[in-house]
């Protein structure tokens, strides 16, 4: 068989096109989609070709393995726990720096560079996201008693103020967000990418989450793609640990979001070459999509 041509990808993608008309759509982006420059350049194009089509495409951003590099570079040698960056005031300042600084400015110009209207905001601007700490509680096994971890200033959002993007979208912007919280008393926090797209999808009632990483999306005990999952057998499969490590707090967060009227929460390799635009505009998608 031929490969299809232009026209017959385009004839293809037109009902999605047609379907997510008006739509909004939150990303989350990161992983390795954010360091290699060719994969930068389709992201803002992606981007930018989907605003353009009528969709409303909001991004959280992550970023680190720039605020890695940044602590490296300090002589600071960064601690996770659960795929929480435990954060003391020094940490903090480096995360603000980068994420709201460096990382956000330029997935906004790049989006510029091509046409798109981008507008980078931090989760402190005009209050959009109110933050408190966060406490973890950590059980290594079942037969370990659960430890409190203080991860200092990382925080979780109690409240997005939705107005900000649903005024920017509708005036042609496209929301590029830093996921950086603010406390009731001013005090700045550092807060989960992922979950702040999952409550950034709930706030705005957007119909669908895109998480971007570096796999294909879920993975059977074989390592074969699982292209969609039902929300009724997601407790099992992580019991079964084909649902593993950092792919847990994603559905984790997909569930919240399902349970909060998204309609859809898709899992895609960011790794592959325009994979926003093959999830969203082609029959066969290709990424794992989880649902109600």
């Amino acid at each position: 068989m031929n490969n299809p041509s232009v026209a017959d990808i385009l004839i293809e993608s037109l009902p999605y096109i047609r379907k997510f008309y008006g739509m909004t759509i939150v990303i989350k982006y990161g992983g390795h989609a954010m360091v290699d420059e060719d994969l930068k350049r389709d992201f803002a194009r992606d981007i930018t070709l989907m605003k353009f089509v009528g969709l409303n495409p909001v991004v959280v951003h992550g970023g680190g393995p720039q605020i890695n590099a940044t602590l490296d570079r300090m002589g600071i040698r960064p601690q996770f726990v659960r795929g929480m960056r435990l954060t003391d005031e020094e940490t903090m300042d480096v995360v603000e720096m980068v994420l709201g600084g460096k990382v956000n400015k330029d997935i906004v110009a790049r989006i510029n560079r091509q046409g798109g209207k981008a507008v980078g905001l931090s989760g402190k601007d005009a209050g959009l996201i109110l933050a408190k700490k966060m406490q973890i509680v950590y059980q290594e096994t079942k037969n370990t008693p659960p430890e409190i971890i203080d991860p200092g200033l990382v925080g979780e959002v109690v409240s997005i103020n939705a107005d900000i993007i649903h005024t920017l979208t509708e005036k042609g912007f496209i929301p590029v967000i830093a996921p950086v919280g603010m406390g009731e008393n001013g005090e700045t926090f550092n807060i989960n990418a992922d979950l702040v797209a999952g409550k950034m999808a709930i706030a705005l009632s957007a119909r669908r989450l895109i998480f971007m990483t570096d796999v294909d999306g879920v993975l059977d005990d074989q390592k074969n793609l699982v292209s969609s999952i039902q929300t009724d057998h997601i407790q099992q499969m992580i019991e079964d640990k084909v649902i593993t490590g950092g792919m847990i707090p994603k559905i984790e967060y997909a569930l919240d979001a399902l349970n909060h009227r998204v309609e859809k929460v898709q899992l895609i390799n960011g790794t592959k070459r325009h994979a926003l635009l093959l999830e969203l505009f082609t029959d066969s998608g290709i990424g794992t999509e989880v649902t109600k």
